[in-house]
């Protein structure tokens, strides 16, 4: 027998200081009506915190589905008003430990779900996936998720770096990629690989001390305006197509393209199979 220590409670998955007042399951959903028992909050302004109540607020939210099905949270929370008379946010909303965000309308586990997704096959494969285990979402709805996100990343000043050009569609439309040279890691992107761009992103980064990068003439000019004393590097993939050159041009000075071997055994052998072909042709044909 299964104690009722054993079976699985909903409201384990949702916020310690929520309650569920009701859940209605159909065929192909799940809704939860979820409700906030704070009692006192921090001002996301100024850190004061408020135990003031202002009013209640409603959101619909779109949370990871339960066993295939849509599931959807409709959350009752509180508005405080903030205490500090100092502050310029008078009135603000509750986030119940970082269930969800400001204006948001999906949970956050939902969001991280849909950035790892499409970050590991693609904004629109990760949405048709989506679609299949009933999360209903766009490739573009994804995109917005994942700039969003890349806005608010702060990545360590380094003073070694490697560009490159890289392409939207091959062939027609080209960027430039800047990537941290010790840890690997893409910096930023930037639109044209004709230099102008790079030109404006070194201006704001002149602790630069090292640059790998390709044989664009372009880099290198812009590098040199911007940053004379920076020391250029070939990267190593360009290093190895350098290096196969030189043998090339070399192998060309010194050997010919086509080389003919004599033998009198192998031309022996080869005038033998000829005449047993004639024969046999002439044979068929009495």
């Amino acid at each position: 027998m299964t104690s009722s220590s054993d079976i699985l409670h909903l409201s384990s998955f949702y916020p310690k200081d929520s309650v569920i007042t009701k859940v209605i399951e159909s065929e192909n959903q799940i809704d939860v009506y979820l409700k906030s028992k704070t009692h006192e909050q921090d001002c996301p302004a100024c850190g004061q915190n408020s135990s003031k109540f202002h009013s209640t607020y409603k959101r619909k939210l779109q949370d990871l589905p339960i066993l295939g099905k849509a599931t959807y949270v409709y959350l009752t929370a509180y508005q405080y008003e903030c205490e500090n008379q100092n502050c310029s946010q008078h009135i603000f909303c509750e986030e119940l430990n970082d269930f969800t965000g400001y204006y948001k309308r999906m949970t956050r586990r939902l969001e991280d779900f849909l950035v790892t997704l499409a970050l590991n096959t693609s904004c629109e494969g990760a949405a048709r996936i989506c679609k299949l285990i009933g999360i209903k979402t766009s490739g573009d709805t994804i995109i917005r998720i994942l700039i969003e996100r890349a806005s608010h990343f702060k990545t360590e000043q380094t003073d070694f770096i490697g560009v490159d050009d890289w392409s939207y569609k091959k062939g027609q439309t080209y960027g430039t990629i800047i990537v941290d040279g010790k840890t690997h890691k893409p910096i930023d992107l930037l639109h044209g690989r004709d230099g102008a761009e790079l030109k404006k992103w070194l201006k704001n980064n002149k602790q630069i001390k090292i640059v790998t990068r390709d044989r664009a003439s372009a880099y290198a000019t812009a590098i040199k305006e911007i940053l004379p004393d920076a020391m250029q590097v070939a990267d190593r993939f360009h290093l190895h197509q350098n290096f196969l050159e030189c043998i090339q041009k070399v192998m060309q000075q010194y050997i010919p393209e086509k080389i003919r071997i004599e033998d009198e055994d192998i031309n022996q052998d080869v005038k033998k199979k000829k005449t047993e072909i004639k024969k046999t042709k002439k044979h068929k044909i009495k």
